[in-house]
């Protein structure tokens, strides 16, 4: 298993206790609308979980013990599924019409794949949401300049860093469009829509 900063070794150190979900992440959650099928993607002790207004949810992180924590202070609909990092993920294409991650896109070290996964788990015209921190064109030039070793080390916090650009860029390379990426005080807050297999397909 590829290291994770959030794997049970970490989650041993976070206090079991409530931790108080972003306001900025609670406002847009909430603006989502509702949903049949959601998939929670890195949804870790379940802090935002109860957020996705949905008739079925599915919480899934890398760790067990975030899992454990996120059942007990999830929607009793929930079910949680344990997941391998930088894998396929466990479900059947089109099997959701919603996937959520927050903060979590910047811990991920195969952007490809886990993008290529999002989309094949979302139905046609599936919703996908997510935040990452913010930062600025110069910001990626000091890490690209400064801290290399660090942007691929898999025990640094945050593995990548986007701008609102590179990360719609990101998301409509994979076959997500339209793609709606705003800032928000710090974080980038994207809807993106994934489009028709075929559509994809032929743009490529």
């Amino acid at each position: 298993m590829t290291p994770s900063r959030y794997d049970d070794e970490i989650w041993e150190l976070v206090p079991d206790r409530e931790f108080p979900p972003d306001p900025r992440v609670v406002r847009f959650l909430r603006s989502l609308g509702r949903f049949d099928r959601a998939l929670d993607l890195g949804c870790g002790d379940g802090r935002h979980s109860g957020l996705v207004d949905c008739r079925e949810l599915v919480l899934a992180d890398v760790s067990a013990r975030a899992l454990e924590r996120a059942v007990r202070r999830g929607p009793r609909h929930a079910t949680a599924v344990e997941i391998e990092p930088d894998s396929a993920l466990p479900f059947a294409d089109a099997s959701f019409d919603l996937v959520v991650a927050v903060d979590v896109f910047e811990h991920v070290r195969d952007t490809q794949l886990w993008l290529s996964e999002v989309r094949r788990v979302l139905r046609p015209g599936g919703c996908f949401a997510l935040t990452t921190p913010a930062h600025s064109r110069l910001d990626a030039i000091v890490w690209a300049v400064r801290g290399l070793e660090r942007h691929f080390d898999p025990f640094s916090p945050h593995l990548r860093i986007y701008t609102a650009r590179s990360l719609t860029r990101a998301l409509r390379d994979l076959g997500f469009d339209p793609v709606a990426v705003r800032r928000g005080r710090g974080l980038l807050l994207a809807r993106a829509t994934a489009a028709p297999l075929a559509t994809v397909l032929a743009q490529r």
